[in-house]
């Protein structure tokens, strides 16, 4: 039978927008029954508090560092017409309102913002828009002028609450909590012509309302969660983790049971081991949460079930930093100060083990739903829905003594692409390498972003900007996509066969129609010589590196 409303088990949560944005939060952390406990502090700044004229209640949408090395982000309420904003705030406190919501171009931004690779932010909003309150999609610029692309009706989905994410195909791709063809939520996909595609409808059995972001894996395929349906030992199903191809074809992963976590609100990062991490808002042992660890094929392990007094109610994504372990916020548990309890920051190993680093008190923000940003200086930054001295929510900053670094914007490319990175201190003579290369060609935008050009020979590894005595290191490794650009067009087997093109120094196995050569030698970054081998197929040759595989064009005929 077809849902005809939402389930009565859970919080609508538009209700929580408006100028009583924060009060509305309140009820719902002390509606309940949690204890109290205690926590070690950390080097924690409340960098600004909202006062409503300027924003309220930062909700799951958090911070996300741009290319101009500012921090963006969305308020749920507040603002001139208390539908919302969306912000820039510098590392040191100093905000500026770029747009505030009117309801007709959206209302009560959730999600948080991505950074397209056209430099423009792209994000959600759960109510408002042109047609029937149901929700947004929408672009804005670094200055603040906005663009509505696209007003959700309901068959194509209603409350998108989760962010945008921009695959490597440059479309971008969400979720939504409600709507579609059954009612209980979609997945679509939103063209840079601003053309919306819904790629899947669930039905509660394969899940039901998601409310996060999907993340790519470096398979290519989407990863996401739903916070409802499938396993029903919870009241309307314990919520489920999913894969999704590009075209839209999903595979329900794992269905939680509660025991192993319920309810996941947010989404997933994929850490440098390959596995996905995030968290569940429920379920555990204690009921108060959970972190997870679930492998591309859909094995689970539960790495910590949170008590309250280390946490309670695990709202955002997780976020690896640059000293491998990850880094989360619970938006109940922590400080016995605060009524219900207002939340904590912790460090999570990727074995499980949780160091709780900061409880909040109220005074310094309450309710963190959204995840943590760390941002290009070392430090971690976030906001809470609540509290601060105004009660309307904060940006705070925390020091964990990690070391500024670089992040690229792309992670892999061919030699020749130009490469965006983003950092600290840069100057016309900072040095760029790529995995020990020297780039011959930068551009200098600021002194936090520099494009450089993927040089002859550049080697997958860590890309480098070394500026004056300081050398900040990338985060992420950049692979150098390899490239043929002619072979023979035949040859018998026992033949040695020149194959050219570019980024072939790494090269480690050489294929003809399918069959492995025995025998290769890589002459220079330009030009493999592999041998025919017995067994040897007509059909393209490849030639696989450390950084990705290429095939040829024309095919490869064995006489």
């Amino acid at each position: 039978m077809k849902k005809t409303q939402r389930q009565p088990n859970r919080i609508s949560w538009k209700r929580l927008a408006g100028t009583s944005a924060t009060l509305a939060f309140a009820a719902v952390m002390l509606s309940a029954v949690i204890t109290t406990g205690s926590a070690q502090a950390q080097t924690f700044n409340t960098l600004y508090n909202f006062s409503g004229t300027d924003g309220a209640a930062v909700a799951t949408a958090g911070l996300i560092q741009a290319t101009d090395g500012n921090l963006y982000g969305a308020t749920t309420g507040g603002g001139a017409n208390s539908d919302g904003t969306v912000f820039k705030i510098t590392p040191t406190g100093t905000l500026t309102t770029l747009h505030s919501f009117d309801g007709t171009d959206g209302a009560s931004p959730w999600g948080r913002l991505v950074q397209a690779t056209n430099g423009n932010f792209y994000g959600t909003t759960t109510g408002g828009g042109a047609t029937n309150g149901y929700g947004t999609v929408f672009k804005i610029t670094t200055s603040g002028t906005l663009t509505t692309l696209h007003s959700f009706d309901g068959t194509d989905g209603e409350a998108p609450y989760a962010g945008l994410v921009q695959a490597t195909n440059g479309n971008f791709y969400g979720t939504e909590e409600d709507g579609g063809a059954n009612l209980y939520g979609s997945v679509f996909k939103i063209t840079g012509t601003d053309t919306l595609t819904t790629l899947h409808s669930f039905d509660s059995t394969d899940g039901a309302n998601p409310q996060a972001a999907l993340v790519q894996a470096t398979d290519g395929n989407f990863y996401g969660t739903t916070r409802f349906g499938a396993n029903s030992a919870c009241n309307g199903g314990c919520g489920t983790v999913f894969k999704m191809t590009p075209t839209g074809m999903l595979t329900t992963l794992h269905s939680f049971d509660s025991t192993d976590g319920a309810n996941p609100f947010g989404g997933m990062v994929q850490g440098t081991d390959g596995n996905l991490y995030g968290t569940t808002s429920a379920g555990g042992s204690a009921n108060d949460g959970t972190v997870f660890k679930i492998t591309l094929g859909g094995t689970l392990t539960t790495l910590h079930s949170f008590n309250v007094t280390d946490g309670a109610t695990p709202y955002g994504v997780l976020i690896q930093a640059t000293d491998g372990n990850f880094y989360g916020t619970t938006k109940n548990g922590g400080s016995t100060s605060c009524p219900g309890d207002c939340g904590t920051i912790f460090q999570i190993t990727p074995g499980g083990a949780l160091t709780t680093l900061h409880s909040f008190d109220g005074t310094d923000g309450e309710y963190p739903f959204a995840g943590l940003v760390q941002d290009t200086n070392g430090d971690l930054y976030g906001a809470t829905g609540g509290g601060g001295a105004k009660n309307d929510g904060t940006v705070f900053s925390l020091s964990v003594g990690l070391s500024p670094f670089a992040v690229i914007r792309s992670s892999s490319g061919k030699e020749g692409a130009k490469i965006g990175i983003l950092g600290q201190s840069f100057g016309s003579s900072s040095v760029v390498g790529f995995g020990g290369v020297a780039a011959t060609t930068i551009t200098l935008t600021g002194s936090t972003y520099i494009s450089a050009t993927v040089p002859a020979g550049a080697l997958t590894g860590s890309v480098t900007v070394t500026t004056g005595a300081t050398t900040l290191t990338s985060s992420q490794t950049f692979k150098v996509l390899p490239t043929i650009t002619s072979i023979p067009a035949s040859g018998s087997v026992g033949t040695p066969v020149a194959i050219t093109g570019t980024g072939l120094t790494q090269a480690t196995k050489v294929t003809f129609g399918g069959v492995k050569a025995t025998s290769f030698t890589v002459n220079n970054d330009t030009q493999v010589t592999a041998t025919v081998p017995t067994g040897a197929k007509t059909g393209k040759i490849a030639v696989i590196t450390k950084g990705g595989s290429a095939s040829s064009k024309t095919s490869f005929t064995v006489d």
